[in-house]
Formats: structure tokens, C-alpha cells, sequence
């Protein structure tokens, strides 16, 4: 299933509508226009911006909005708890059903028992030898002093990713060349424009060599940009951290 994101670039792409045609038709400002494409949903304002900006745009492109929002919404909005509203009336149903007190007759049979049965204790008790100086009960006097220690839950640590996951997006006019774990060339030497966008690449590492710094890089859902520089930039991508930068002889190996 293709992202939000890369549905709502595609189309527009597709139909060459450039981004200032869209924001004067929607009147929604192109940075959060922008962030919608990339999926950027903490550069916008709130869920509820999100969900109205995303079905206003959905409509200029004549996609489907309600299917883009309840994508939305499986995706990445958490379900509000239910009240426990049920379990409040069942609580004041048990305090109106409290038995009433004792009175009368059954608090005499009450009286009546606890009698006969100190009586009855007061039997068994006389007559019987006491036992002085006896030993004590075998088990106590070995029984261990000290509390046991509580043993504390093993702590099971999340499996380790993977995968890397990873879109580029141009700020300015970029040479690049990616190449994946395996030796791939999935961008052979391609060069990008401002707010050119790819689509979202997979694989165990990536090796990327770029022309210059204007260059932006989503790994797993974070967004890291290139050093600022004129000068052409290599980063190796792997999963569970941060783009580390190449050095010179691996960088201008790539797409060679």
C-alpha cells in the first residue's frame, strides 16, 4: 500500500501542478503542504490541522479524502480510552444493596452462637497438662531469619531494527548516488532539484554519495540533513543510528 505522503506527491507530480498552484487554489501555506508530502506530521499544527489540511488537499487532486484520512487516523492517531462509566453504576448498585443491619431475633441467634462457642472452648481447655519447658516446634528454630530477597521481572529489550528506512528530499540542485546492502545502484547517479523528493528505499544499509549538502535524509521516521557544504558528502546509513559520514575512497567508489 503506498504512503500518504508519496500518493499526494505522485498525483501532483503526475498532473504537473506546481506547489505554489496548489497553495493558492487551498490557501494553505506550501511548508505545511510540503510536510504532508514528506509526512513530516510534527512540523503541522495538530492532528486536527493534519486531518482538515490532508482532506482540503486530497480534494484539489481529486483523490479520495475520507480514505487518506482514516489511513491517517489507523496509522498514527492512538484511540482515546473509554470511560468506565459502567463500572461507576455497577459500584453505587452494590452500595444500595447493602444488607440491612441485624435486629431483632437474629441479633440474639447471633449472641446466642458466640456463647456456645466459648463455652465449648472453655471445656477443651480444662484438665489438659501444660507443657513446660517444652521444645519448641521442629522447622522454627531453622527457619531463616532473614526476608528473602524478591526476585525483580527480567526486563525482555525491544528485538534491534533491522532495516533501514530511507527517503531523500533536494534543497537545492543535488548530484546523488545511493547504493543498498546488497550492491545496488537504486539511484544511479541521478541529480535531484529543490524540493524533489524519492520514494522511500529499504534494505539492511545504504552507501550514498552526494554532490553537495543540499540534501535532506528521513531514516526511520527521523529527519538528519548533510553537512552544509559546496563540496561533494558521503553518509552510510544503518539501522539504529544516526547517517555516519564516508570516507573519501569508499564515497567516490559508489556509482563509479
Amino acid at each position: 500500500m503506498p504512503e500518504i505522503g508519496e500518493t499526494l506527491r505522485e498525483t501532483r507530480m503526475r498532473r504537473h501542478i506546481d506547489m505554489s498552484e496548489v497553495e493558492a487554489a487551498t490557501k494553505i501555506r506550501a511548508k505545511y503542504l510540503r510536510a504532508l508530502e514528506n509526512e513530516e506530521w510534527d512540523l503541522l499544527p495538530g492532528p486536527t490541522f493534519v486531518k482538515t489540511f490532508l482532506r482540503t488537499y486530497a480534494e484539489y487532486l481529486g483523490l479520495d479524502p475520507r480514505g487518506l484520512v482514516e489511513e491517517y487516523r489507523q496509522r498514527y492517531e492512538r484511540p482515546a480510552m473509554n470511560e468506565l462509566s459502567p463500572l461507576g453504576g455497577l459500584g453505587r448498585q452494590r452500595s444500595r444493596r447493602r444488607p440491612p443491619p441485624l435486629l431483632g431475633p437474629g441479633l440474639a441467634l447471633l449472641l446466642g452462637v458466640i456463647i456456645l462457642v466459648g463455652f465449648l472452648y472453655v471445656l477443651g481447655t480444662i484438665g489438659q497438662p501444660k507443657n513446660e519447658g517444652s521444645a519448641p516446634p521442629q522447622g522454627r528454630a531453622n527457619a531463616p531469619t532473614a526476608a528473602k530477597k524478591s526476585r525483580k521481572p527480567k526486563r525482555h529489550k525491544p528485538a534491534a531494527a533491522t532495516q533501514v528506512s530511507l527517503r531523500l528530499t533536494a534543497t537545492g540542485t543535488v548530484y546523488v548516488c545511493l547504493v543498498d546492502g546488497n550492491g545496488n545502484k537504486v539511484i544511479n547517479g541521478s541529480t535531484l532539484t529543490a524540493g524533489q523528493t524519492t520514494r522511500t528505499y529499504r534494505s539492511k544499509r545504504f552507501r550514498a554519495n552526494f554532490g553537495n549538502g543540499a540534501i535532506r535524509m528521513r531514516v526511520n521516521g527521523h529527519s538528519y540533513p548533510a553537512a552544509t557544504s559546496a563540496n561533494p558528502v558521503g553518509y552510510e546509513m544503518r539501522p539504529g543510528r544516526k547517517p555516519q559520514p564516508l570516507s573519501e575512497s569508499i564515497r567516490v567508489k559508489l556509482c563509479a
